[in-house]
């Protein structure tokens, strides 16, 4: 709760190449969007599902990209999705710590994802995420934490929207 007793809605970490432009599926067109990028940019482009910016929205989560495609995601998924500008999280320089945490098999996105949310409740949505990303976000996040892996060759499902819902659902109750 907040001092003035309003509740923080929980982030929502999301990355772009796998969920949000999935890998599978039909082969793009060449047809450029009316927003952002042109598809000839990245033919990935077409296979985005222009529904789950609003589906996303309703979620009731504070969005932030968790993406190599940084403030590109704002440029160029953004629109095309339907959502509003996103905070972005910018990435360390590569280091001997994520060097380590690669070699234990964690992503490289954790350490600084758990650093952002900084004990506030927050989902990730990726398509790399492990059972040592799993282990090390329950170790060092004193907050809740919902690490959903997404298939990379389908993307987001509605399967993965639900899931996402009822967690946050879940924290509104306990609260």
């Amino acid at each position: 709760m907040t001092a003035e007793g309003s509740s923080v809605r929980p982030l929502l970490f999301l990355d772009v190449d796998g969920p949000l432009l999935p890998f599978g599926g039909p082969r793009p067109s060449r047809s450029g969007g009316s927003q952002g990028l042109p598809i000839e940019a990245n033919p990935l482009l077409a296979r985005i599902d222009p529904a789950v910016g609003r589906r996303l929205a309703a979620l009731g989560y504070e969005l932030v990209w968790a993406t190599t495609w940084g403030e590109g995601a704002n440029e160029c998924i953004a629109p095309r999705i339907g959502l509003p500008p996103l905070e972005v999280i910018r990435w360390p320089e590569p280091s001997a710590t994520e060097e380590r945490d690669v070699l234990a098999g964690r992503h490289w996105k954790t350490r600084p994802i758990v650093a952002w949310a900084a004990g506030r409740a927050f989902a990730w949505v990726d398509d790399e995420i492990t059972r040592a990303d799993h282990a090390w976000v329950a170790a060092h996040h004193s907050g809740p934490a919902l690490l959903r892996q997404v298939d990379p060759r389908v993307g987001l499902t509605a399967d993965d929207l639900d899931v996402l819902a009822s967690w946050a659902e879940a924290l509104g109750d306990r609260t």
